[in-house]
């Protein structure tokens, strides 16, 4: 098997609780593995004389970061005028028209673009929801190009199956059958998902949302991803994104988000919910109770003024909690730094907008805390890189991906601490300049023990044709909707 050393690093942030942050430190590849994780002084000789050598000197090394929550197709209609200004259910009615000409080719050119950011941005293992199939488009068509492009891919089957004239949001001509939605869906799992360790390629299933969905397709997607006993088929929705989310969940089921959910079979260790903005106490305690986890979009919440998620809240009742960037054209990027250090902001701006809040402090006493007692402290940059790793491992159900130890699955990025985002901070603190000065590409992105990005480069696919081609159909997107 191919070996790689990446040697003496200026500091390695592994995310393991064991090991911590190391300083002139290595890492020791054999194939897709880590061998070796410490002092540059004390790696094997063998390592050594590895295949390849990368000189990490004047680099920060990270675990792969891993986005939980992404509409890859969304790269062909980033910032079109008509809805840059909409909020969630406008966007989203200004948009399916055009979604409803996509194709095979677009789904698959835009999937390699969004990959192609997130890969550049450190991000190496991505989850994507795509939930709209016309003209022929498949899951299959986003398989192929993750493949293709090297990144590890939880591939989500959606589906729209309620349309305007049954009440939903989505125009009666983007929405499936649902006896259909459900024939994919095991179709997918028997054909691609691999859950073994290591593995590049996971299967979910991912209902479009409580708006667009009925319950029993809910009901007999959780029950279908539960049939596949051991093999971690995982459930992915969108719920309480807006205040419209939350008035249309209690005028149509008499319930909150989070009480439709629990009602439906779709909370548990195997579900994560993207957004979850207006979540309440109850809703966290059961998210909590129930192990289920939360993509955070802190880009797109802010784009479309959906709010701030109670983040802090969540992590500190134990809810698992990822990133996610959401859908290229609600962000409009899929950089993953950038949006780690949005979810870092935002959270010290929500502290500040808090109500008092009574607390117990570690010695008992009960104290009264206002917003900005712990504004600046709400999250660090720790704290969301750790979001950003573990935590997106944890939200995806991956136990061989979101840190660095022997064992571990070789993702891992390399940021270049000689580069002028880092001037003047990485001196002082090379992992909290990452979140609070830059929001750096990527030197080297490293997926599954493969060299992905070098040197600030795609190594997979050659992305100026890639872009050309993708700014062609974009335009063709929007022309064959007028």
């Amino acid at each position: 098997m191919r070996t790689l050393l990446i040697h003496n690093a200026h500091t390695i942030a592994t995310q393991n609780d064991t090991l911590g942050e190391l300083r002139h430190a290595s890492i020791f590849i054999r194939g897709n593995r880590i061998e070796y994780v410490g002092p540059a002084t004390d790696v094997p000789p063998e390592a050594l004389q590895a295949d390849e050598v990368i000189d990490a000197r004047h680099h920060l090394v990270t675990p792969g970061l891993v986005n939980t929550h992404h509409h890859m197709y969304q790269s062909l209609t980033r910032a079109i005028p008509e809805v840059q200004n909409a909020e969630l259910f406008g966007w989203l009615r200004g948009l399916y028209p055009l979604w409803a000409g996509l194709t095979p080719e677009m789904v698959q050119v835009s999937t390699q673009i969004a990959m192609a950011e997130l890969l550049m941005s450190g991000c190496t293992t991505s989850s994507d929801h795509l939930y709209i199939y016309p003209n022929g488009v498949r899951l299959d068509d986003s398989i192929e190009a993750a493949a293709e492009i090297g990144m590890r891919f939880v591939a989500t089957r959606g589906g729209m199956s309620v349309g305007q004239s049954q009440g939903g949001l989505p125009p009666d001509r983007v929405v499936e059958k649902e006896d259909f939605i459900l024939q994919e869906s095991q179709r997918l799992i028997a054909q691609f998902h691999d859950a073994s360790f290591g593995s590049m390629l996971n299967v979910a299933l991912a209902p479009c949302s409580p708006f667009s969905v009925s319950r029993d397709l809910m009901r007999e997607t959780a029950l279908l991803a539960r049939s596949f006993k051991g093999q971690g088929v995982r459930l992915h929705t969108h719920l309480a994104e807006n205040d419209h989310d939350l008035a249309y969940s209690r005028e149509k089921f008499g319930c909150t988000p989070t009480q439709y959910a629990q009602d439906l079979g779709w909370l548990g260790p195997d579900v994560w919910h993207a957004h979850c903005v207006k979540l309440d106490d109850e809703g966290i305690s059961l998210f909590a109770a129930s192990r289920t986890g939360v993509a955070h979009c802190p880009c797109s919440n802010m784009r479309l003024a959906s709010g701030i998620a109670p983040i802090r809240k969540m992590l500190n009742a134990g809810v698992p909690v990822g990133l996610g960037v959401d859908g290229s054209a609600s962000n409009d990027a899929a950089h993953m730094v950038n949006e780690a250090r949005q979810a870092l902001l935002l959270a010290r701006v929500g502290r500040a907008m808090q109500p008092p809040e009574e607390r117990t402090l570690p010695n008992g006493e009960r104290k009264t805390f206002f917003g900005c007692d712990l504004g600046p402290a709400e999250m660090t940059a720790r704290d969301v890189l750790k979001v950003a790793t573990c935590g997106g491992a944890q939200v995806l159900g991956r136990s061989d991906i979101g840190h660095l130890a022997v064992g571990m699955c070789a993702d891992l990025v390399l940021f270049d601490l000689n580069t002028l985002g880092f001037a003047g901070g990485a001196v002082h603190d090379p992992v909290g300049s990452l979140l609070l000065c830059a929001s750096p590409q990527a030197d080297t992105t490293i997926v599954n023990g493969k060299v992905v990005v070098r040197k600030g480069h795609l190594e997979t696919v050659d992305l100026g044709p890639l872009m050309e081609r993708h700014n062609k159909l974009a335009l063709q997107l929007v022309k064959n909707a007028i």
